[in-house]
């Protein structure tokens, strides 16, 4: 883990699927573009006040490329003064693979991106007394049997998965024990879920900052990100920040 990037936050400040696209995708009607944009553009400018680390947790785009320039140009002058770390997710990957045509591959290139495209550790942050390692399963790549802290005192894994949540129980992802790990954060999940405690790792996911349907459900929905800080540790929740919406 040397050679891992290291931070020093008073947090990290995840959101979820954000499917930012050129067009209305699913029932959405014109303005979703730069509704959404605002929306990234608040969760950005709230880490940056509360003095967090942003994670992205997949799904950044709704389609996987051929999104307008003048997105891509809007992304990466609100992305350059963050950098975000990003998750990929299964919806900004083109024929279920990450290649340079994609969208989220120009934002890598123009530097603006700390893209977690790849599982395993991705970071060491120091936050108060605290070291957190940061880990990731992106889409489709496995969420590990056990995790070494290295000395890490909290162990944080960002994942993209259909986890068997309460509210989805079909799924195929089944919360349980990964030894090592505190904290499964987990996006690709559109509703919010509760907080599920199986021994020490608690899985949790806080839904998508965008709603793409006008089913009642998801009308009542209030968008939310989600902050983990020591805290976290002693109340075994995530402490949620209403997006503005």
């Amino acid at each position: 883990m040397t050679d891992l990037p290291r931070f020093q936050a008073k947090g990290i400040f995840f959101f979820a699927d954000p499917h930012l696209a050129g067009s209305p995708p699913g029932q959405r009607l014109p303005g979703f573009a730069q509704q959404m944009l605002d929306k990234v553009a608040a969760c950005l400018e709230k880490a940056r006040e509360l003095d967090m680390i942003p994670v992205i947790l997949g799904d950044l785009f709704h389609l996987p490329r051929d999104n307008p320039n003048s997105l891509l140009v809007s992304l990466i002058e609100l992305f350059r003064p963050h950098c975000p770390l990003v998750l990929v997710g299964n919806h900004d990957k083109y024929q279920a693979r990450l290649t340079s045509d994609v969208s989220l591959a120009v934002l890598d290139a123009a530097g603006v991106t700390r893209l977690m495209a790849d599982p395993g550790p991705q970071a060491l942050l120091k936050v108060d007394e605290a070291t957190v390692l940061l880990g990731a399963s992106p889409d489709m790549s496995p969420l590990p049997q056990e995790v070494d802290p290295q000395g890490a005192d909290v162990v944080i894994w960002a994942s993209h998965h259909n986890i068997g949540f309460p509210d989805y129980l079909d799924k195929p992802v089944k919360p349980r024990e990964i030894p090592g790990v505190d904290w499964v954060i987990n996006g690709h999940i559109h509703q919010p879920q509760p907080t599920v405690i199986h021994g020490m790792t608690r899985w949790a996911n806080p839904g998508s900052l965008a709603r793409m349907t006008f089913s009642h459900r998801v009308k009542e929905r209030i968008p939310q990100a989600a902050i983990w800080t020591p805290a976290c540790q002693d109340s075994g929740e995530l402490k949620a920040w209403t997006v503005p919406h």
